[in-house]
């Protein structure tokens, strides 16, 4: 049965400000011409639908190596495997990668030698525009959990696995949570497990801009549910499912060791951001976009112009983030210990890049998205690649 959650406002939240000065070793715009008031209607301008015309792939990294103590991609990156249909998550169960093809609403597993081979379709996906089958995660269970949208909205909807590997099957969909609000863009559609082994869930606006700011509504927010969808102990309001809030359209999310949460944002035509997130605190959107120095808002860590970025997937490894972004077509590494820096690797290589994750093996795998109408396709896109990380 579907549980649709109905969300009670018992109290204002505890706005956390984390006001860190914004420098960057790649293109990370000061702070100090950050501050931009914003009207309170935004349509899909900025969004992740901006096209990136990348150049030949083919070369490797030559630029200056990170500094000692951050960890970065090293060598010629390796296609797992090509010839994907607008993929948009990787996920592992076990040692198998499962992806998810957004349009098709397709899950993927792949085999050693990269062979793609259908596990199953969701039903019900109602792909348009930014909308279909979107994040995926994989609990302690082995348990798949897919984020996608429907007729009704966007929702969340959990299958067991069957056999093994070359042969796995998709059961039945358990819904979990549904009529999360849903547009042909900023869907939001990030499912992670947190270390607290809660499900986080990112949420877009779905073009309703105000709808942000609005405790009783699911849209843009970050959502923490147990793996049933129900709302566990620790949420910082009462019998509701927010997380965080003010946000327009976030794509990534991430913990370092030390249990640091951060999510990268899609802006609107100033600043992407990559955020701290901690639980009731306050984003900005729509009154706000990138670092303001707004009383009652978070500012974000660091913030890029939009054509440099369109941050999508990320993920950590020992201290380091790496984000997945669109329109910049890199691979940005971010250190968390100082976050206002980053430095690019790939840059137009591979044209758009949504996800990236860590394998089993260590190393870091990437997802491109030429093949989804916003990009410019080359013989063998959409693809995984894989590339060691030292």
């Amino acid at each position: 049965m579907a549980l649709t959650h109905r969300i009670t406002l018992l109290g204002a939240g505890t706005c956390v400000a984390v006001l860190l000065a914004s420098c960057s070793t790649a293109r990370t715009s000061p702070a100090s011409s950050a501050r931009t008031s914003l009207s309170s209607t935004a349509g899909p301008t900025g969004a992740d639908s901006s096209t990136s015309v990348a150049s030949d792939a083919g070369s490797t990294f030559a630029g200056t190596p990170p500094p000692t103590g951050r960890r970065a991609p090293v060598g010629t990156p390796r296609t797992v495997t090509a010839g994907l249909a607008a993929p948009w998550s990787v996920v592992f169960h076990g040692d198998t990668p499962l992806v998810s093809e957004r349009d098709s609403a397709r899950i993927l597993e792949l085999a050693a030698d990269g062979a793609a081979r259908p596990i199953g379709t969701i039903p019900g996906v109602a792909a348009a525009g930014e909308g279909g089958l979107l994040g995926l995660a994989v609990d302690e269970q082995s348990r798949l959990y897919a984020y996608f949208t429907a007729d009704d909205g966007n929702r969340i909807a959990r299958f067991d696995i069957s056999g093994e590997p070359g042969s796995l099957t998709l059961g039945p969909p358990e819904t979990i949570l549904d009529q999360i609000p849903s547009a042909s863009y900023h869907d939001g559609g990030r499912l992670a497990f947190g270390p607290d082994q809660m499900l986080y869930a990112t949420v877009g606006d779905a073009g309703q801009s105000d709808r942000a700011q609005d405790l009783d509504s699911l849209s843009g927010k970050i959502l923490r549910m147990t793996p049933d969808g129900e709302v566990p102990q620790g949420n910082p309001y009462p019998g509701s499912l927010v997380y965080s809030y003010g946000h327009r359209n976030p794509q990534g999310l991430t913990w370092t060791d030390d249990g640091t949460m951060f999510a990268t944002e899609f802006g609107q035509n100033t600043w992407d951001e990559l955020n701290i997130i901690t639980p009731g605190s306050n984003y900005g959107w729509p009154t706000v976009e990138g670092i303001a120095g707004t009383d009652g808002f978070t500012d974000p860590v660091q913030q890029w112009a939009p054509q440099d970025a369109s941050p999508s997937g990320m993920t950590s490894i020992g201290g380091t983030l790496f984000i997945a972004n669109l329109r910049g077509a890199v691979l940005r590494a971010v250190p968390a210990a100082d976050p206002t820096t980053s430095t690019d690797y790939f840059s137009g290589e591979f044209g758009r890049i949504r996800d990236v994750t860590v394998a089993p093996d260590g190393r870091l795998w990437f997802v491109t998205n030429n093949t989804d109408g916003r990009g410019t396709p080359r013989p063998g896109d959409d693809q995984i690649l894989s590339v060691d990380v030292e």
